[in-house]
């Protein structure tokens, strides 16, 4: 609906006229028709390629997109005419094992080829003699990613299941690799490296993704540039015995990761439930990351406007300072006993006014939409709706409050927590948002923040008076209460520690440098759900257009998905094999996407004609998909391998609208019914 809205204002019969006149526009009317609403309304497939054995693991386009490369289990690496569904070059690697990553080399015509394997070895191949020309035997694990650079000619990296990130130079030394990063001296022996990326815009980064719950990025350079000078003073004897020389500088590392994971982590061992980021990508201007985290969802981070975690702004001890208090606001920057970010208090009493203005009127209708799908308990629907209205208003509380609401009652993994940020959002816009304050209390109740829930509802109570003694606050109360009661002596001293990062373990012995890190690492900016992603470890999530406008993603039930970026609206599925889309790589400048998985072929997708029958591909019942993962991936790990084996099981217990909720059995003034 946003797009098809956005669309009605651009003239596309004047944009072709210009593009015609003047060479110069067309490169930007290129990038602004390259993928849009209606193309991806009509996404449809064009053909399967076939060619392959075995799963095909990896696909990767050349600079100019007329040539696609895949790489499979049968250990044969195949050169495709993807506009001929034509074959051109097969050629078997050398590897022993399963292909898991394939990467043309920059500036080498296309003629060189990057493959990296199960059998621990990286292989370069030159394509026109159809001959592995080196092998990197350097790694001890499974190899798992490659990545290249545009401004790094005969150079790249790998990312392997030893916790090793090497680097190679063609030039300096065909025989060996340098170790780049060792995750092993800051996470243990146990770390395996999954994925890898550069940034396209500056080259000097390099994000990593690992098991666990956090995404790395590094500065190259900066690495590059400690070692030299580092080796420079131990050859003049600079250095004294007692100093410690770091693997990785101060500020040359960064940490990103959903704010809810790391406490979330141990519910999810405990559940045999396992989280690794399986991909990592840059969009193409480079200030953002995506991330496809195995065990949960898709996430984005912004590089550029970094937002740390939102449990960071609750106060371990919320008392009002001897500031003035005003409408339940103190002056010390403390409302509603919510730390909010400086920046947004100084707007607050300005946005206060206009987020308590009326909506227009279609954002109105959207917002009525939005209620009459909550009233019918269709959650995903309300909170799409809602994320409609706010991707346009984005100053207007009572929108916030409402997705708050829609998200904890439909209870998918991290929507108590994207709840507890609209929550503080609403109150960042309106300090006497009644709902959004309760509603922020029950969240970190089912966050598992027992004490600052309590802290934030006796601050409700104060507040609201006429309401403290309401059945849904008592409810909420004596959960709290009961909850506090039941913590056992040594919970409550792991909770004295960092609310964030309480849960670890300390049997994993941290180096303080890495648990620095993790405590400064940044939030995402936007979640995608729908997609499940637990059975394999190779699953991607890409953007799509040449402005990043849509999200892809596989899935373990054999669709990929597609989402609006901003709104973080599911717009599409389509069935991409009979069993597991792993791989979704865009053609770098048509609308036009290469797709694998299970199957050994490679299909390829595209705006079908409008006059073409029905697509038997797409599925229609996307909400109904969309649950239907959410329980996948909370089912017994069992359940999900009977599954996968094609078995069907019934009464799968999950989240959904039948899913039971304590706010239902309160009946009282304070209800999660939308504004």
């Amino acid at each position: 609906m946003l797009c098809g809205e956005a669309m009605t204002n651009v003239n596309i019969t004047r944009d072709i006229l210009h593009r015609q006149i003047r060479d110069k526009r067309a490169a930007g009317f290129q990038r602004s028709y390259h993928v849009t609403d209606p193309f991806i309304k009509r996404l449809g497939l064009e053909a399967e390629l076939q060619g392959h054995t075995g799963c095909v693991n990896c696909l990767e386009w050349n600079e100019r997109g007329d040539l696609l490369a895949s790489g499979s289990d049968d250990q044969h690496a195949i050169i495709w005419d993807p506009f001929r569904h034509k074959k051109l070059t097969t050629m078997h690697t050398g590897h022993a094992a399963n292909i898991f990553s394939v990467k043309f080399l920059p500036h080498s015509g296309d003629r060189i080829l990057v493959t990296g394997a199960a059998d621990t070895k990286v292989h370069v191949h030159d394509l026109t003699a159809k001959e592995t020309i080196h092998m990197f035997s350097d790694h001890t694990n499974r190899v798992k990613r490659i990545a290249t650079a545009p401004m790094w000619p005969n150079t790249f990296w790998s990312a392997a299941e030893d916790g090793i990130i090497r680097q190679y130079d063609l030039r300096e030394n065909s025989k060996r690799s340098d170790v780049l990063i060792d995750l092993t001296e800051f996470c243990g022996q146990l770390v395996e490296a999954k994925c890898l990326a550069v940034n396209p815009r500056d080259n000097n980064y390099l994000a990593v993704g690992a098991n666990g719950p956090f995404v790395r990025l590094y500065d190259i350079r900066m690495i590059h540039n400690y070692r030299k000078s580092m080796s420079q003073s131990t050859s003049a004897a600079v250095h004294t015995f007692c100093e410690s020389q770091k693997p990785i500088p101060d500020g040359a590392g960064q940490y990103y990761v959903a704010g809810h994971l790391p406490v979330k982590l141990p519910d999810y061992n405990n559940r045999l439930r396992v989280l690794v980021a399986t991909y990592v990508t840059f969009s193409p201007d480079g200030t953002e990351l995506l991330v496809n985290m195995g065990g949960e969802q898709v996430y984005l981070f912004d590089l550029t406007f970094k937002q740390r975690p939102y449990t960071f702004l609750i106060p371990k001890k919320c008392q009002p300072s001897t500031g003035d208090v005003q409408n339940g606001k103190t002056t010390n920057g403390v409302s509603n006993g919510i730390h909010l970010p400086t920046s947004h208090i100084r707007l607050a009493e300005s946005r206060m006014r206009a987020s308590s203005t009326e909506l227009p009127p279609h954002l109105e209708k959207i917002k009525q939409q939005a209620n009459d799908a909550f009233a019918r308990q269709q959650w995903t629907q309300a909170i799409q709706l809602y994320s409609l209205g706010i991707h346009q208003a984005s100053s207007n509380a009572m929108l916030y409050g409402n997705r708050a609401a829609a998200y904890m009652k439909r209870k998918w993994d991290g929507d108590h927590y994207d709840a507890l940020r609209d929550c503080l959002k609403a109150l960042t816009l309106n300090p006497g948002h009644l709902k959004a304050h309760f509603r922020l209390a029950r969240c970190l109740f089912e966050l598992k923040y027992v004490s600052e829930a309590l802290e934030c509802l006796d601050d409700f109570k104060g507040k609201f008076p006429d309401q403290a003694h309401s059945s849904a606050c008592d409810s909420l109360d004596k959960d709290i209460k009961a909850a506090l009661f039941s913590k056992t002596e040594s919970e409550d001293k792991k909770a004295n520690s960092s609310i964030r990062f309480h849960s670890f373990s300390r049997k994993e012995s941290i180096p303080e440098d890495e648990l620095v890190l993790r405590e400064r690492s940044f939030d995402y900016k936007h979640r995608y759900c729908g997609h499940c992603n637990t059975t394999t470890d190779i699953k991607e999530a890409n953007f799509f257009g040449s402005k990043g406008q849509y999200i892809v993603s596989g899935s373990d039930d054999g669709s990929f998905f597609v989402w609006e970026k901003e709104t973080t609206n599911l717009v599409r599925i389509l069935q991409g094999d009979e069993s597991i889309v792993n791989c979704l790589q865009p053609h770098p400048s048509y609308c036009f996407l290469a797709t694998s998985g299970i199957d050994p072929v490679v299909r390829l997708w595209n705006p079908r004609p409008e006059t073409e029958n029905e697509n038997g591909r797409v599925v229609e019942d996307m909400e109904g998909a969309s649950q239907a993962n959410q329980r996948r991936m909370n089912a017994d790990p069992l359940e999900v391998m009977l599954l996968n084996m094609g078995y069907r099981i019934t009464g799968l217990r999950g989240v959904g609208p039948d899913g039971s909720d304590d706010e239902d059995s309160s009946e009282g003034q304070v209800q999660c019914r939308p504004s």
